[in-house]
């Protein structure tokens, strides 16, 4: 067996023995007076919609399902992740379970002199004399404040898991070409992805001069982007690309890597349009540095929106079993539900490919335009023919 497979059937136990841990119960009296008149179940259109709202956000565990024991008691399974705030009394660290799964501010977690509760998903710190939450008329806490947040959560979890598949992956690919210039293994896999961001996205608008300098950046969006919307897929609920912030730092280093590498015909362009008049040109400056910054507002929106309803689409669909009960009975609610769920599934296996790609060509589009070199006499092949440069993708993009 090679080192890749021993990786990745390393890694593929790790998420196997994931599944296998048993989380805590709640014991939140209210919420479990809940669970027990529905029986533990979401059957409600309301509850669906809010079911699906709670898993598109980000959480400070892993909450795989629930279920109502014999006794009436609600029970959740999954595993906690270590949360880390900095609060008016300095660095505080504990589990997540110490909620108990409580995300209404009904548990009270007194740790460092401070008081947590957790409330839709996002932390908060009570004033110092307060004993419980309070709100005012328009249900935003009144006594309570968010602390710096700095917490191992769902999505910052799935990032680094996705980090540590992307290092062991290239790792093996590099070993593989020292001992053989034809990959073996699963390498066999990551090199026509490698060569293809090479040689169908970063060449063709990045230019032959300046690509090389870009192919980091490039190969780690795309295999980023990527390997977190499969994870996506999983049971694990990841929706790191459908987290806006998530979506908003990776545009943001885009943008960074643009400005910093424009060259002066890049910015020529933007002050000082060449080839019009002296009113036109003062005309259209404002209108070049709008499209600064609409061009990593595209990519994050995009991405973000994508991936999104994706998800809400999938989980509705399969909430049709329970919203078609009535009209097509149980088998077969759950027969077309089943069957929708797969179809999507699998159409979002490409759209995980295809929102990688964008990204990556939309990246590597708007670098090209800011290494355009202009004014220059155009490449011919072999045939005398004209070749096609970055300006000549820059003028078709606009």
């Amino acid at each position: 067996m090679n080192i890749a497979s021993k990786y990745i059937s390393r890694v593929a136990l790790l998420i196997i023995l994931t599944f296998s841990l048993q989380g805590f119960s709640m014991s939140d009296p209210e919420k479990e007076a809940h669970v027990e008149a529905t029986e533990g179940k979401i059957n409600t259109k309301e509850g669906i919609d809010n079911y699906i709202k709670h898993h598109l956000k980000d959480s400070h565990d892993f909450h795989l399902y629930s279920y109502t024991n014999d006794a009436g008691e609600g029970k959740h399974i999954g595993f906690p992740l270590p949360v880390i705030l900095w609060s008016s009394n300095g660095l505080v660290t504990f589990m997540s379970s110490e909620f108990h799964h409580d995300d209404n501010g009904q548990v009270i977690v007194n740790r460092g002199g401070s008081k947590f509760t957790k409330l839709h998903s996002v932390i908060y710190e009570l004033d110092a004399n307060a004993t419980a939450i309070s709100f005012d008329e328009h249900h935003h806490p009144e006594n309570a404040h968010k602390p710096l947040d700095f917490s191992i959560t769902k999505s910052v979890f799935g990032m680094l898991l996705a980090g540590l598949l992307m290092i062991l992956g290239f790792r093996a690919l590099a070993s593989g070409y020292k001992k053989s210039p034809i990959p073996t293994g699963f390498a066999r896999v990551l090199e026509p992805l490698v060569l293809y961001v090479r040689d169908e996205i970063a060449r063709p608008n990045i230019g032959e001069k300046n690509y090389r300098k870009f192919m980091g950046f490039l190969l780690t969006v795309f295999f980023f982007i990527w390997v977190l919307n499969l994870l996506g897929l999983t049971p694990l609920g990841f929706n790191v690309t459908g987290q806006i912030a998530v979506t908003v730092c990776l545009a943001l280093f885009t943008f960074l890597i643009v400005q910093f590498n424009g060259n002066k015909e890049y910015w020529k362009h933007i002050f000082w349009m060449p080839g019009v008049p002296v009113l036109m040109k003062i005309a259209l400056i404002p209108v070049e540095l709008l499209g600064i910054l609409t061009k990593p507002f595209s990519l994050f929106v995009r991405l973000f929106a994508n991936i999104t309803a994706g998800h809400s689409v999938v989980m509705g669909i399969a909430a049709l079993m329970i919203l078609l009960k009535a009209q097509f009975g149980t088998v077969g609610a759950t027969g077309i539900s089943v069957f929708l769920t797969l179809f999507l599934t699998v159409i979002e296996l490409l759209v995980a490919f295809l929102q990688a790609y964008i990204f990556t060509m939309l990246s590597s589009l708007f670098i090209g335009m800011a290494v355009a070199e202009h004014d220059h006499e155009h490449e011919h092949d072999a045939h005398g023919h004209e070749v096609a440069d970055t300006e000549d993708v820059r003028a078709d993009f606009i």
